[in-house]
């Protein structure tokens, strides 16, 4: 395959070898490799990177591989974000995978037909390859507004428009713009309430994808989601990040096979059904409700140290149930 592939991986090597299984069966020209570096207060992390990293040494097809390993931790918000900004300094289009996303092999030709569809619309910003059960659809995809990152694609074109600190929030904040995009005043609440937060404390704690649907949205611009689901997402257990239930209804949903040729759409209209439908499965999810926020308002912009480490403990019991963009 032409495109080039980009894998984010970090500390787990189980599931960085299924993913490298998946990638080696598509033969890719070109692999990009992000890496972030161990937490020097986590014993055994080193070992578990280092033992993630050697599993890249096993390309053995025509392929050029470009490592960006960070040898410090940088989190999981920074890394991905430096990471696929620097996967964009270096090729036009790419397919991106986390470690623990594994995607079917039909994956890699859906993306790479669609990029190539869409290379010059603007209106695209965004391909994914999950479907998180929003139903059969009567075309190979849909456009939504919604920009689910388990395993996906996009341009430099697009990307170029990522801004870790989301910037134009303030411009943006008081006018309907949201409304405008969502149409659901719950759903606007709810996203204004992670965009005020992204813009006062940066994608290190809260994700680096929170700022991607922003810029997405700022721009306008929609994202394409296949009608069948074409990436599991593995990754859910108490080694996790984000997904630490096992019974999301996100976790190991199967992947169905793409058939060729694509059938396209005859109009870029979103589905506003599966929109609301994906609000409802991920933004109406129960969790402290903007605790952060609100006592930063309290205290100003620097929360203090034990306070901000207590808040963020609380925090992470519930952040299995934070939205994927």
């Amino acid at each position: 395959m032409d495109t080039a592939v980009a894998l984010i991986i970090f500390n787990r090597p189980s599931v960085t070898e299924r993913l490298f299984e998946a990638v080696a069966r598509a033969r890719p020209q070109r692999l990009l490799v992000i890496a972030d570096g161990p937490r020097p207060e986590k014993a055994g992390e080193a070992e578990k990177c280092e033992a993630t990293r050697a599993i890249i040494e096993r390309v053995d097809w025509d392929c050029e591989v470009l490592k960006n390993y960070s040898p410090i931790n940088l989190g999981v918000g920074t890394r991905p974000a430096t990471g696929i900004k620097w996967v964009f300094e270096q090729v036009e289009s790419a397919i991106i995978l986390e470690d623990d996303c594994i995607p079917h092999p039909t994956f890699f030709r859906y993306c790479e037909e669609l990029l190539e569809k869409y290379r010059d619309d603007e209106r695209v910003m965004h391909i994914s390859g999950d479907n998180w059960n929003f139903g059969k659809r009567p075309f190979s995809y849909f456009f939504s507004c919604y920009c689910y990152s388990c395993g996906w694609a996009t341009w430099r074109r697009a990307f170029q428009h990522y801004d870790p600190d989301v910037k134009l929030w303030p411009a943006l904040r008081d006018t309907p713009w949201l409304l405008d995009i969502l149409g659901d005043p719950q759903a606007c609440e709810f996203w204004a309430s992670k965009f005020e937060l992204t813009h006062a404390t940066g994608v290190q704690d809260n994700g680096w994808d929170w700022a991607w649907l922003f810029a997405c949205w700022a721009h306008r611009g929609l994202s394409i989601l296949p009608s069948d689901n074409l990436v599991s997402n593995i990754g859910f257990g108490e080694d996790a990040t984000h997904t630490r239930m096992l019974d999301d209804e996100r976790a190991h949903i199967p992947t169905v096979e793409m058939t060729f040729p694509l059938t396209h759409p005859p109009c870029m209209v979103r589905d506003t059904m599966a929109d609301q439908r994906i609000f409802e499965q991920v933004g109406l999810r129960p969790e402290p409700q903007d605790l952060y926020h609100k006592l930063r308002r309290t205290f100003g912009r620097a929360l203090p140290g034990p306070l901000r480490r207590s808040i963020s403990s609380v925090r992470s019991t519930f952040d299995s149930r934070r939205p994927t963009s």
